[in-house]
């Protein structure tokens, strides 16, 4: 990696860890201040190895001046000590020389303990998303602001009014009790499966698949997989369709950016190692009786990642959408279950299921009829692409939609 290019790339990764950790030490009451503390480690990391060349272990040395940052802030800070020291925990005060501990271990706790923090129902779902992507990611206002099609000031305030919640409900960071845990772990699930479909559906305006965001759920999905008392067949399998969408990543989009449709895709380009994990998972998840979304979908991605185009992998393709749109209803999934059945039983009947859903303000609908029309009725194709166009989001899917017009 470029010189040039290390510092951002460590803001991405260790920020993060530094936030959870400092979180986790000293209470959302002083997340602002803990938000201060990392900002200023890269800070003075940005001005140091300016002047001075990379350090020889640039993470440790985020590390211990984050340290130093923390302790200094508690010994000689007379605002911080006047303002705040009636809420800090009296273990802190009796001893301001208490050690930040940034071991692997202790990251990976802080950051799973985070998690379900920042899933608790006393957030908006938009705010949990938010807080994830900002505290647990490391993400800026300005990507945030651009994957939910909005601006700075408008996440600005959610993030506030989240932290708020936050320090006025006085959440505790840890994991729940054991009986509490599977309550709590569906509201984190719903988190990471928000975050990655931000990225596997992208609205933002730069690009139709954010990679990054899809990874970063991963990650912590991985942490909740990785942990005896957070694993549960719901995660498996929630990490397993994770793995499946993330194995066909290079083979989704073109040079351009723009999306390739299944049927266009290089197979060859699917990543098998991930396929082969999602494999894994998968069948991990089978253990019990329960039948989660989670499952449905894993089970759908999965057959997705199937090679052989065959009548039997789109019927169970079809049943597996039947059944998920039984216990969870959601519009995409019924125009993807369309679309499977068009595959089975022709476009004709495809048509008329897809028509009932009267989704008519959303481009999805009118992109899926138009390619269903092609063949079968040519003005109603042009009609469709037409009003997709009207209602796209992005730049990159209009200019997508353009050229099936053309070809149409």
């Amino acid at each position: 990696m470029k010189e040039n290019e290390l510092l951002p790339h460590l803001f991405r990764t260790e920020y993060r860890k530094i936030i959870s950790v400092l979180v986790r030490h000293y209470g959302f009451e002083q997340l602002s201040v803990a938000e201060d503390i990392a900002s200023d480690t890269f800070l003075i990391a940005a001005e140091t190895w300016g002047i001075k060349g990379l350090p020889e272990h640039p993470v440790a040395w985020l590390y211990t001046v984050a340290k130093n940052k923390s302790r200094d802030l508690l010994r000689r800070n007379a605002v911080f000590n006047e303002k705040l020291r009636p809420a800090l925990k009296a273990e802190l005060l009796a001893n301001p020389e208490t050690d930040i501990d940034l071991s692997e271990e202790n990251i990976k706790d802080s950051q799973l303990q985070m998690m379900f923090a920042l899933s608790d129902p006393v957030l908006s779902i938009e705010s949990q998303v938010a807080l994830t992507l900002r505290i647990l990611c490391g993400f800026g206002i300005d990507e945030i602001a651009d994957a939910f099609l909005t601006n700075r000031e408008t996440i600005n305030k959610r993030l506030f009014r989240g932290k708020e919640k936050l320090r006025t409900a006085h959440i505790k960071i840890g994991l729940p009790a054991a009986e509490e845990i599977n309550k709590r772990i569906d509201a984190v699930l719903t988190s990471l499966y928000l975050l990655f479909n931000e990225g596997y559906y992208s609205s933002s305006q730069n690009s139709v698949l954010r990679k990054d965001f899809c990874l970063e759920a991963m990650r912590l999905t991985g942490l909740l997989v990785e942990n005896e008392q957070t694993n549960n067949p719901r995660v498996d399998a929630l990490f397993a369709l994770m793995c499946f969408h993330a194995s066909r990543f290079d083979a989704r989009t073109n040079e351009n950016g723009e999306i390739i449709r299944y049927d266009d895709q290089n197979t060859e380009l699917w990543n098998d190692e991930l396929i082969s994990t999602g494999h894994y998972y998968l069948n991990k998840a089978s253990r019990g009786k329960e039948l989660s979304r989670f499952h449905l979908e894993a089970g759908i991605a999965y057959w997705h990642t199937t090679k052989n185009d065959s009548r039997e992998k789109w019927e169970n393709i079809l049943q597996l959408y039947n059944q998920l749109l039984c216990i969870s209803y959601s519009p995409v999934g019924a125009l993807n279950r369309t679309y499977a059945l068009s595959r089975i039983y022709g476009k004709q009947a495809a048509i008329l299921e897809a028509e009932k859903l009267g989704l008519a303000k959303n481009h999805l609908y009118h992109v899926l009829l138009g390619w269903l029309y092609t063949g079968v009725d040519q003005d109603k194709a042009k009609e469709h692409l037409n009003q997709a166009l009207i209602y796209a989001k992005t730049e990159t899917e209009r200019i997508g939609i353009r050229k099936e017009l053309a070809q149409v």
